[in-house]
C-alpha cells in the first residue's frame, strides 16, 4: 500500500510538472485579470493577449474581453481605458521674468562707524537668500517699500524685520547706521530675476505649460527664487556663443520686438518654470503623446530648439542612458548631440537650450536640463512625466502603477 501511494504521488507530481510546462497552460496563466490601457492603444489588446500560445480573443463589450486557450475554460479580462495623454511640444525660445515673494538679500556692504567697519544687516544675523517680507509691521513687496520704510524712521535706529529663510519665518532686529543720507541697512537687495530658456510643452485645453527643466536661482545667492508673480515672453535668438569643453556656450537672445507676454509663471521648481499660457498666444501645433520613464530607451531621438531668430528646428541626438524612474528625479537621461550642423554652430548643448523637448518614436520623452562642463556635446535630461506632474497635469500615475 505504501509503495502504491508513493507511486501515485510521483505520477501526480510528474503530471503536474508536465501540465505547468505546457505552452497553452503558461499562456492561460499569464493572461491578466485586468488591463489598463490608453484609449489609443486599445486596438493592441488582442495582440498583447495573444502574444504566445493558441489564444483567441472575443470582444464582448468595451470594458471586457473573453480569452480562450484551446482546451481550457474561457477567462474574462477586464479592460480599463484611461484618456490619451497628449501635449503640444515646444522648442520656442522664451524670456522669463520672475518677481520674488518679498525682497531678497543678495549680499552686504560695510559702513564706517568710528573705528569700526561692519554691515548692520549682517551683524544682526541676516544671510544672503533671506527674503524680507515685513518691516516694522508693514508688508514688503518691492524695493521701493524698503526705501520708504527706512526713510520714514527718521532718527529711529531700531528696525524690526520679518524674514523668510527657506520656509521658516524669523523676526530679527537691526540697529541701523545713520549716515549723511539717512538710515543705512548695509545690504544689497533685489526682487526680480530674468533669463532666457526654452518652452518644453503646453497643454491646449487648460493652457498649462512647462519650460527650462531646472530651477531658476538668484545669480548671487544661488538660492531658488520663490515666485510671487512672473511672466514668460516671446524671445528671439540673435547670436550664438559657441561652447567648448570646459566653457559652456550660450544663446544670445532678446525679447521679441513686440515684447509680447505669453503667459503667467506660478511655480519655479527643480523641474523648471510652470504656469498658464494666455489663450491663442502660441502658434498651433499638433498634440503629441508622451513617453513615460519606463518607455524611454537608449537610441536615436530628436531635440527641438531655436538657434536663430524664432525658428524651431529638430536636431539629431542620442539617448545614451535612461533610468526607468518610479519617482521624480531631475537627471533621468544622459544625452549626446549627434547632429553635425548643430555641433558646427553651437558645439553641442549650450545655455538657453534648457527645456528643449526631446522626441523619441513620435512621443515627447523629456527635456534638456544640463550640459556636461567637460563635454559640451553631452548632458542631462529629465523625463517629461515629472514636468507634467509639476505643471498639475494628471499623468494617471496610480492607474498605471496599479496595472504594472
Amino acid at each position: 500500500m505504501d509503495w502504491g501511494r508513493k507511486l501515485a504521488g510521483m505520477l501526480l507530481l510528474v503530471l503536474f510538472i508536465l501540465t505547468m510546462a505546457n505552452d497553452k497552460v503558461q499562456s492561460y496563466l499569464q493572461i491578466p485579470n485586468e488591463i489598463t490601457t490608453f484609449e489609443s492603444a486599445s486596438s493592441y489588446i488582442e495582440e498583447m493577449l495573444e502574444g504566445s500560445g493558441q489564444v483567441t480573443v472575443k470582444k464582448e463589450k468595451p470594458a471586457s474581453a473573453t480569452v480562450e486557450v484551446g482546451g481550457l475554460p474561457p477567462k474574462q479580462t477586464s479592460v480599463k481605458k484611461i484618456p490619451d495623454l497628449k501635449v503640444i511640444p515646444g522648442g520656442d525660445s522664451i524670456g522669463v521674468k520672475l518677481q520674488s515673494d518679498g525682497v531678497m538679500i543678495v549680499g552686504f556692504h560695510d559702513v564706517v562707524d568710528g573705528k569700526e567697519r561692519f554691515s548692520p544687516a549682517k551683524k544682526a544675523g541676516l544671510k544672503p537668500g533671506d527674503r524680507i517680507v515685513e518691516m516694522n509691521g508693514n508688508e514688503i513687496d518691492k524695493l521701493e517699500d524698503v526705501v520708504h520704510r527706512l526713510e520714514e524712521m527718521n532718527q529711529e535706529r531700531r528696525l524690526t524685520m520679518k524674514i523668510k529663510r527657506n520656509t521658516d519665518l524669523h523676526e530679527i532686529s537691526v540697529n541701523l547706521h545713520q549716515g549723511k543720507e539717512g538710515n543705512v541697512l548695509g545690504a544689497y537687495i533685489r526682487n526680480a530675476a530674468s533669463g532666457v530658456g526654452t518652452l518644453t510643452f503646453y497643454e491646449p485645453e487648460q493652457g498649462k505649460f512647462g519650460s527650462l527643466g531646472h530651477v531658476i536661482a538668484d545669480s548671487d545667492t544661488k538660492k531658488p527664487i520663490t515666485v510671487e508673480n512672473g511672466k514668460i515672453m516671446r524671445s528671439s535668438v540673435t547670436s550664438i556663443q559657441r561652447g567648448t569643453n570646459g566653457d559652456p556656450g550660450e544663446k544670445q537672445a532678446t525679447l521679441a520686438s513686440d515684447r509680447e507676454e505669453l503667459g503667467e509663471v506660478t511655480k519655479n521648481t527643480s523641474f523648471g518654470v510652470f504656469g498658464k499660457l494666455d489663450a491663442d498666444k502660441m502658434d498651433p501645433h499638433k498634440p503629441m503623446p508622451v513617453a513615460f520613464a519606463q518607455e524611454v530607451k537608449p537610441g536615436p531621438a530628436k531635440m527641438l530648439t531655436v538657434i536663430e531668430d524664432e525658428k524651431i528646428e529638430a536636431f539629431d541626438i542620442e539617448i545614451v542612458q535612461s533610468m526607468p524612474q518610479m519617482q521624480a528625479a531631475s537627471k533621468g537621461m544622459v544625452i549626446k548631440v549627434k547632429d553635425e550642423e548643430l555641433l558646427e554652430r553651437t558645439g553641442g548643448i549650450i545655455q538657453g537650450m534648457s527645456g528643449s523637448p526631446i522626441i523619441q518614436d513620435g512621443k515627447i520623452a523629456g527635456a534638456v536640463t544640463h550640459v556636461f562642463v567637460n563635454d559640451s556635446t553631452s548632458g542631462y535630461a529629465c523625463h517629461i512625466e515629472w514636468m507634467l506632474e509639476e505643471a498639475g497635469i494628471d499623468t494617471f500615475a496610480e492607474e498605471r502603477q496599479g496595472a504594472a
